[in-house]
């Protein structure tokens, strides 16, 4: 099939005349409705959007370049952000977020909320409210989490880019899942007013899930200014992430760990694919060098479970308490109920303290493994692509066990604030894709872009699906 265009290059040929915007906007809209079996949104404004193009769209880098918005994190004035649960159902917007309305004044068009699993917590888009999102190259598998629905859009070639966010790999792990490019920020990159999550959850960010690396670049540019009463700020870009990421990347020093910390098992097919990706980053020029992980597995996931365990407490007692009433039974999903249990009359102000205090000791024995590199390099996920209902909600006790072979290599570099990007690299034996990940320090987006342009170039991936 024909590769579709990516954001920059539809927004050149939308200014250019050779397509008008409103031809875009109806052909997204007509792929949504082509592949409604995918399951990929659960709210459209399909006809508000169309009238915002006839009403004139503001003249920006990307006018006329539809996208959608992920159900989690972000708002769209006239749509309900329902987090992927029953609990939320109702929850009508009234204002856009802040990056929302950065998108809308860079001339983007938003079609609608996309797929996500309830409250994020679930490496598969597969929420009871809204059912599953499936993936484009299979089916009959998942698309990833939390960011699924937007992964699937862009994969099947309907939008460009997509909005995602990445609280423990939510942006890399379907990219990956899925054949895309996906960057996860540095920590305070990307404002996400007026949800406050500094102390709610402070390890999400904000980003989009993309087909090329330089649409990313640009989406970066838009929206990672902080905002006005941001407490948390990420440093600021010595220049724009567009022009860091046509520079040349110099050799660069590369860790290599192929391996878990906690020890459980990495699929065969995805360490292969990171000392492929070796392999061709020293074609390329860079050193690379074994690196093995430098902090304790089991103190950084007790910690981290119990900042998770305060924004799930946070987020439905609040919402309880906006509705006037008690929690039913039918309100949240089985494993996220049991997680709610779990952690409600357990956790106290100092364990949560102390827990905020874990995560800074484990960053600290994170920096360690980056002593003398550039960046470091591992698989994506541990595991290959999962079919549907591998990761079921309903069943709490197969989730807990299985949940955490999807964001083996991806939460810690939450914990730590790091950027980080998912790279298409290759596919497995059914044909699904295998990403490979690289690390950078606080602040590195530009070096990290500019590494993926350079891969891009020698090494170009599919744009979408067959």
């Amino acid at each position: 099939m024909n590769q579709p265009l990516d954001a920059i290059a539809t927004a050149e040929a939308i200014a250019s005349g050779e397509v008008s915007a409103r031809e875009v906007v109806e052909q997204a809209i007509a792929g949504f409705e082509k592949h409604s079996d995918l399951n990929l949104l659960v709210a459209d404004r399909f006809e508000q959007a169309l009238a915002d193009v006839d009403a004139g769209l503001p003249a920006g880098p990307l006018t006329g370049v539809p996208t959608v918005i992920k159900d989690l994190g972000m708002n769209v004035a006239g749509l309900p952000t329902t987090r992927g649960s029953r609990l939320w159902a109702s929850d009508l917007q009234t204002e856009d977020s802040a990056m929302v309305a950065r998108y809308k004044a860079a001339g983007l068009v938003i079609l609608g909320m996309s797929n996500s699993p309830e409250l994020g917590k679930n490496a598969s888009t597969e929420p009871l409210a809204h059912g599953p999102s499936r993936n484009p190259w299979a089916p009959t598998h998942s698309t990833g989490g939390s960011s699924g629905g937007a992964a699937g859009a862009v994969a099947a070639g309907i939008v460009p880019v997509a909005h995602g966010n990445d609280g423990g790999g939510s942006i890399r792990i379907p990219s990956s899942m899925c054949g895309l490019f996906g960057l996860k920020p540095s920590r305070g990159r990307v404002s996400a007013a007026p949800v406050p999550s500094v102390m709610g959850y402070p390890l999400g960010i904000n980003h989009a899930l993309t087909r090329s690396v330089r649409d990313s670049a640009l989406l970066l540019d838009i929206v990672g200014q902080p905002l006005d009463g941001d407490l948390i700020g990420a440093p600021g870009p010595e220049a724009s992430f567009v022009e860091q990421m046509g520079r040349e990347p110099g050799k660069l020093r590369i860790g290599l760990v192929t391996d878990r910390a906690d020890g459980g098992e990495v699929d065969a097919e995805c360490a292969a694919a990171a000392e492929d990706a070796a392999a061709f980053l020293t074609g390329l020029g860079h050193e690379i060098v074994p690196v093995s992980w430098t902090y304790n597995p089991e103190q950084h996931m007790g910690a981290f479970g119990v900042v998770m365990g305060v924004s799930l407490l946070s987020q439905v007692d609040s919402r309880l308490a906006e509705l006037g009433r008690e929690l039913n039974d039918d309100d949240l999903e089985p494993f996220t109920r049991m997680m709610y249990d779990h952690y409600r009359g357990t956790i106290g102000a100092v364990d949560y303290a102390n827990a905020l205090n874990g995560l800074q000791v484990t960053s600290w024995q994170v920096a360690q493994m980056f002593a003398g590199l550039d960046f470091v390099l591992t698989p994506t996920i541990a595991k290959r692509v999962p079919k549907l209902g591998v990761l079921d909600t309903s069943n709490p006790m197969a989730m807990w066990e299985r949940a955490g072979d999807y964001s083996a290599m991806t939460g810690i570099f939450n914990t730590t604030g790091q950027p980080g990007v998912s790279l298409p690299w290759t596919k497995d034996v059914d044909g699904l894709p295998i990403g490979v990940q690289v690390i950078g320090r606080l602040g590195d987006e530009g070096k990290l872009l500019s590494l993926s342009a350079q891969v891009e170039a020698a090494r170009p991936w599919p744009l979408v699906a067959p």
